[in-house]
């Protein structure tokens, strides 16, 4: 006789953007490489070689900023570049790769 599927549990909803506060994954670290002066993020058992100011956007993925917050500062920091447009898709890419919480 078949045994019953497992109920599925539906994962809890995402914050809004305005909301989440962006925080590496527990098991995850940023750091960088001195030698290819380029930042990693540091994962069990691989690397990612984080490019242009993308570890500088990681960088403020610390759990007290909101995207909201993270795209001002960083608005602050490179005038002219788009990080409105930009910077919340790519922290949305992160957090469906499970590398942000």
């Amino acid at each position: 006789m078949p045994r019953p599927a497992a109920p599925v549990v539906p994962a809890a909803p995402a914050a809004p953007a305005d909301q989440w506060r962006p925080a590496l994954a527990p098991a995850l670290m940023l750091r960088h490489d001195p030698v290819r002066d380029t930042d990693l993020l540091v994962l069990p058992e691989r690397v990612v070689v984080l490019t242009g100011r993308a570890g500088t956007v990681v960088g403020l993925c610390d759990g007290t900023r909101t995207v909201p917050g993270i795209v001002g500062e960083l608005s602050e920091r490179f005038p002219g570049a788009p990080v409105a447009g930009t910077v919340p898709a790519f922290l949305d890419s992160l957090r469906r790769e499970g590398w942000l919480t």
